[in-house]
């Protein structure tokens, strides 16, 4: 009797289903670290778009403000008062309340200065290593001297210069954006030398030349054809970068030439706190300073672990 050879096991037909057999999915399972650095991570992110719901005041609209409520302790110490979890501010603020909107604040000018400079970068690196010569000596000499620069200082150029130019005093939705901008100058670097390399190695392969054969203009076979097979190093990067501008946004706050107090992030609530840090009010900064601890941790993690899963020789 002929017996039937058992068939392969079907493969997955969707993205997911490929992802959750792939090596990357069973790297994540096996670090509980991960894990919870991933939980973490998505639990802020879910605070801070709920904010509006979980939070018992709305710490920027000043008509729900008490100034009698101001400086009260958490609501575990005996002079604690419900709704006020965590306390209050000098302003009669919840702590928690802003810790939760804060949270939007700094994580919306994290995303978005990453994503501002892993656009630019990834532009320049594309052009520098795709078409070489002039354009990349150009764009490489740029890099090495802002290099020569640490970032905190090039956001601080970047943002005096700017508010300089639009006036002292600006609205708290032109603020933003300007922390955006200077944040995403300051680590556009990083993409552009990374990308210009991965560029090298890629247009020298048989498929660039096909391309080039059939008489794609070169903005096709950059962003078409090249830009995905250089992505895996720049995910690494953005995860990477995203911690460091929300630190970055937070010293900026912390200085006092980020969000202004009417609409605080996490470093601005820092910042107010520590003026009352040696008068007795100790939550006022140890409760957005652990958030911004543990924000900043948690996916400082998820970066690192990515970087070692999607590097074929640790595998």
């Amino acid at each position: 009797m002929i017996q039937a050879t058992p068939s392969a096991p079907a493969e997955p037909s969707s993205w997911f289903g490929r992802f959750l057999d792939s090596d990357v999915w069973a790297s994540f399972k096996r670090s509980k670290l991960t894990m919870a650095a991933a939980f973490l991570t998505v639990l802020f992110l879910a605070a801070a778009v709920s904010a509006g719901f979980l939070a018992p005041q709305d710490p920027f609209d000043p008509a729900q403000l008490d100034l009698l409520n101001s400086r009260l302790p958490p609501l575990w110490d005996a002079e604690g008062q419900s709704p006020f979890v965590f306390g209050t501010d000098e302003q009669g603020r919840d702590i928690f309340s802003a810790i939760l909107y804060g949270l939007r604040i700094s994580l919306a000018v994290g995303f978005l200065g990453v994503a501002f400079s892993a656009t630019l970068g990834i532009t320049l690196g594309l052009l520098a290593g795709y078409f070489g010569g002039t354009v990349d000596a150009i764009i490489m000499r740029v890099a090495d001297v802002q290099l020569t620069f640490p970032a905190i200082l090039i956001a601080l150029l970047v943002d005096g210069v700017v508010k300089s130019v639009l006036g002292g005093q600006l609205d708290a939705a032109t603020t933003l954006a300007v922390l955006v901008f200077s944040i995403g100058l300051s680590f556009w670097v990083q993409y552009a030398r990374t990308v210009r390399g991965s560029v090298m190695v890629e247009k020298n392969k048989d498929y660039i030349a096909a391309a080039r054969l059939i008489g794609l203009p070169a903005p096709v076979i950059m962003f078409r054809h090249v830009l995905p097979n250089v992505l895996g190093p720049v995910l690494v990067i953005a995860t990477i970068n995203l911690a460091l501008a929300i630190i970055t946004e937070a010293t900026l706050s912390f200085l006092g030439t980020g969000m202004p107090e009417t609409m605080p992030s996490l470093g601005t609530l820092i910042r107010i706190g520590n003026n009352y840090l040696f008068s007795g009010e100790w939550w006022i900064v140890a409760f957005p300073g652990v958030a911004l601890a543990l924000l900043v941790l948690s996916i400082n993690l998820l970066g690192d672990w990515l970087r070692d899963a999607l590097n074929p020789r640790l595998r």
